[in-house]
């Protein structure tokens, strides 16, 4: 079975990821030249040491945080966040060095601080442009790699509608193998057909012509999906088990450690651990910036509420929080009444209960700035699920399989739901079941750049809908 994978870069892989390597560690050092350039430091003999220092410890810093993974199932935020780690590291070893060495102020902090923004942004845009570059090679069918699937029935099928729109990652299908029929009636599901046998896959691994294999067979063969393991043991193929459907299926599934025993997480905060560090310094750090330039528009929307209708400028209403504990979340009010009982009307088109400035509010989402103290008072966040009042959450939570697992996270300002267009009111089922679906996907996908993407984007689109009334 030929193969077409591109001239060039295939046979040259390893000259290409040394060169790759070689790159990095340049831009490290130049970062910091570069840093001493900006603030007319000299870059003198002790910079010139400091850079080549920085360069051979982030080689192996990037080693130690497997940075080089391959590209065809390495995510660049994955890599983003081993690059940040590989680049910690580096500043210890520099830090530490400069201490032991009593020569920590012979060294600027300024230079040192931006050494370290300046090889980050370089490091990720290089990454950026070769996967740009790769993008455009895989896509025109250069630089291609052969996987075959083990597995006709829905988990593979699933696998295969993943790669053919993944067309970036420069994978081809060369077929889909099993040994058994798969009588897929039940859920009404035709399988997929088959190239061959099991040992027919074995045979085209062992002859070379197979670069990844994705093992999709049910879980519960584990005696057949042992033993396509032990026989391509005897191949150079990178192997893959996927999780059947039962497990593909779950929201919040995800492979875990415990002592050494492999173990399936299925319902859990993405924010344990330094996750969670790192989330709530994000929500301090925005919400504190983010306070100071809304300061007097607050203190003058505060002024116009007062002014133009009677009741309390904001409005605290119970919502489900953190693991489904009762918080009080502060708004502007923009509403004749101030509705907080057992029941809770949501706020319709032409709703007679909105005043005329808190339509303006509504409109244009600034009632919600007052949220940003919540976050700073640690019962919220800039980005995450939009709370629901405590009412409708006792309605859904019986209607919508999964809905109370958005309440494993802080509820959020801003989410993935509104950029999404899911905001507003909730007329029917299907409506809050889509913005639980996108909830849920926030949660699987959590990192500190999609919530940075949520927010620009927020302020391009998020603020506004024509669902906010």
């Amino acid at each position: 079975m030929a193969r077409s994978s591109g001239a060039f870069l295939r046979p040259n892989a390893g000259r290409l990821a040394s060169l790759h390597r070689f790159l990095d560690c340049v831009l490290v050092a130049l970062s910091l030249l570069a840093a001493c350039w900006l603030y007319d430091v000299e870059p003198d003999a002790k910079y010139l040491l400091a850079a080549l220092l920085a360069a051979v410890t982030f080689a192996f810093a990037a080693e130690l945080t497997h940075l080089y993974g391959s590209w065809r199932i390495h995510a660049l935020r994955a890599e983003a966040m081993e690059l940040i780690l590989a680049i910690g590291i580096v500043t210890a070893v520099l830090v530490s060095a400069a201490f032991f060495s009593k020569t920590s102020a012979d060294y600027s902090r300024v230079v040192l601080a931006n050494w370290v923004l300046l090889a980050f942004c370089a490091l990720t845009l290089e990454r950026v442009a070769l996967r740009g570059v790769l993008r455009v090679v895989r896509k025109s069918g250069h630089n291609t790699r052969s996987l075959a699937i083990a597995g006709i029935g829905k988990t593979a099928q699933n696998v295969t509608k993943q790669v053919e729109a993944a067309d970036w990652a420069g994978m081809t299908i060369i077929g889909h193998f099993d040994d058994l029929a798969r009588d897929m009636a039940k859920d009404g599901t035709k399988p997929l057909k088959s190239a061959g046998t099991l040992a027919d896959l074995v045979s085209l691994a062992r002859n070379g012509e197979v670069d990844y294999v994705y093992i999709a067979l049910p879980t519960r063969e584990d005696e057949r999906i042992l033993q396509l393991i032990n026989d391509l043991a005897d191949t150079t193929a990178s192997v893959f088990v996927v999780p059947d459907l039962f497990i593909f299926q779950l929201n919040q599934a995800r492979w875990t450690d415990f002592g050494g025993l492999p173990i399936v997480s299925i319902y859990e905060s993405p924010f344990e651990g330094m996750n969670g560090t790192l989330k709530r310094v994000e929500d301090v750090v925005l919400s504190s910036l983010i306070l100071l330039v809304i300061a007097l528009p607050m203190l003058v929307i505060a002024a116009i509420i007062k002014f133009t209708s009677k009741g309390s400028v904001l409005f605290k209403q119970r919502r489900y929080g953190l693991n489904g504990k009762v918080v009080e979340v502060w708004k502007f009010r923009s509403m004749s009444v101030s509705d907080d009982g057992e029941t809770v009307t949501q706020a319709q088109k032409s709703d007679p209960r909105i005043t005329l400035f808190g339509a303006f509010l509504r409109r244009t989402s600034l009632d919600e700035l007052p949220q940003f103290i919540n976050v700073l008072m640690g019962d919220m966040s800039v980005v995450g699920p939009r709370p629901h009042a405590v009412a409708h959450n006792e309605q859904y939570r019986g209607l919508i399989p999964g809905y109370m697992l958005r309440h494993k996270v802080k509820p959020g300002i801003t989410g993935w739901a509104q950029i999404n267009g899911w905001r507003g009111e909730t007329d029917t089922l299907d409506k809050m079941q889509r913005r639980v679906e996108c909830d849920l996907e926030y949660m699987r996908n959590w990192s500190l750049w999609f919530d940075l993407k949520i927010v620009a984007l927020t302020v391009f689109k998020g603020f506004t809908s024509k669902n906010a009334y």
